[in-house]
């Protein structure tokens, strides 16, 4: 990993980032969910049926959701009767998360603050892997993709839900205006906090482009990586394989 990582447009140290962003989840836990139907007039929710059905999660299989703090994706994947582990490194989103599992009577999830680029699981623990909005917020992307390489048996499946560039002329500028010049007013006047939602639109617009990131996804081991564009690519779906 170089010496410095983007901060959304600024160039920091690698453990910078890493507090930073803890900082910016600290923050925004408690209203997360409202923030995602705000910021996309509820197609988060869509976005994320049409992950989990690619997942296709099957009854007695082990899946890690990484970064899947409030549980959004795990609930979903839950109703598979698949055995679903929640990991992310920000407690007080788990927090949000166990409160809502309790709320909803789910007794079944395993919840752990992990890294993602340093997971405590043995190597070939899980059936598949999936992250949702997480990936682009890593310190060390690589890393990140090599553990879950590392913690699916062979046969396994990764699945990436995230944020991207979108290719369609006129929605492109669109969107450029809607996310640089709104989101971050409303996470002002909703979560308290403009500057954290300024910096999630920021980490979207380096995150590498779908190609791009796909190819990462190949160095780090995966075979027949594929990808799924919403919207253009605003929002895409990668997968891959261990084999």
């Amino acid at each position: 990993m170089s010496e410095t990582v983007s901060f959304g447009y600024e160039e920091v140290a690698p453990a910078e980032k890493t507090r930073r962003v803890g900082e910016v989840f600290r923050s925004v836990a408690k209203r997360y969910d409202i923030m995602n139907d705000l910021m996309s007039a509820g197609m988060h929710r869509l976005w994320k049926d049409d992950f989990v059905r690619l997942v296709a999660p099957r009854a007695g299989e082990d899946i890690l959701d990484m970064a899947g703090g409030t549980g959004d994706i795990a609930f979903r994947l839950e109703k598979s009767g698949a055995n679903v582990t929640v990991a992310d490194i920000n407690a007080a989103m788990l927090e949000v998360g166990m409160e809502r599992a309790a709320a909803q009577g789910l007794t079944s999830l395993i919840w752990r603050e992990q890294n993602a680029e340093t997971l405590d699981f043995p190597d070939r623990s899980f059936d598949a892997y999936t992250i949702a909005f997480g990936i682009r917020n890593v310190t060390d992307i690589p890393a990140a993709l090599a553990e879950a390489h590392r913690v699916l048996r062979f046969g396994g499946r990764f699945f990436c839900l995230e944020f991207s560039t979108t290719t369609w002329p006129g929605f492109a500028d669109l969107y450029d205006v809607y996310s640089e010049k709104l989101v971050p007013r409303i996470g002002e006047i909703v979560a308290k906090d403009g500057d954290s939602y300024r910096y999630l639109i920021e980490s979207i617009r380096r995150f590498p482009r779908m190609p791009e990131f796909a190819a990462m996804i190949g160095r780090a081991g995966f075979s027949n990586v594929k990808v799924r564009p919403i919207l253009g690519g605003a929002v895409a779906i990668h997968s891959g394989w261990k084999i």
